[in-house]
């Protein structure tokens, strides 16, 4: 059996459209908890068993993955007929791991320090600036409309999902590639499956 663990409206929000993109509601169970909410309300909810009783967490038979990166990687690949992970061998496996990678170790931190509005030079040294992540951004974005090419893939679900959280950055590739990204059928059924779960 798996089960998400999911709080609606927080970072679990991409895991259930990506459950929808690849065609995986009826073998994933949902499990909709509570979980502090930076506003206070909310709380700790003894039917999580995320460690740090946080979302998103997957429940695989027992097994836990934790962290959305992973547990994206994981389910992409746990069904593989979506077309949304890249295979081991494939040119393109590197890049599609290193987005991965990417968002959790840099563009997370940066964005998230800059929206509570911390700023330090070693910050900076460490992760890279927001402008370094937009100029990747639109580089790559120049010339093709997802991430790796032509098609849309789990990196591209996981990349946009600050923009679609905190507001487009207004340059025109990024926001070209969030809108796309956004009109998919899993940011859609997400996006009705929270507002039909109010939060706790």
């Amino acid at each position: 059996m798996i089960t998400l663990y999911h709080a609606p409206r927080s970072r679990s929000t991409r895991i259930v459209a990506l459950l929808k993109e690849l065609d995986a509601l009826e073998q994933v169970k949902i499990d909709v908890v509570a979980i502090p909410r930076m506003d206070g309300s909310g709380g700790r909810d003894p039917r999580n068993p995320h460690p740090d009783g946080k979302v998103p967490l997957l429940d695989h038979d027992g097994t836990l993955v934790w962290e959305s990166s992973a547990i994206i990687q994981y389910l992409a690949e746990l069904f593989p007929a979506a077309g949304l992970s890249v295979p081991a061998g494939h040119p393109r496996r590197g890049p599609y791991l290193s987005w991965l990678a990417w968002y959790a170790g840099v563009v997370e931190p940066v964005l998230t320090l800059q929206a509570v509005g911390v700023d330090h030079p070693a910050i900076a040294r460490t992760f890279r600036t927001e402008a370094e992540i937009k100029a990747r951004l639109t580089e790559t974005l120049r010339d093709q409309p997802y991430l790796l090419g032509d098609r849309f893939t789990a990196a591209d679900l996981l990349l946009h999902s600050p923009y679609a959280w905190f507001g487009k950055p207004g340059v025109p590739e990024i926001d070209a590639w969030v809108d796309r990204c956004m009109d998919r059928p899993g940011a859609r059924f997400a996006a009705e499956f929270d507002a039909g779960h109010p939060p706790a």
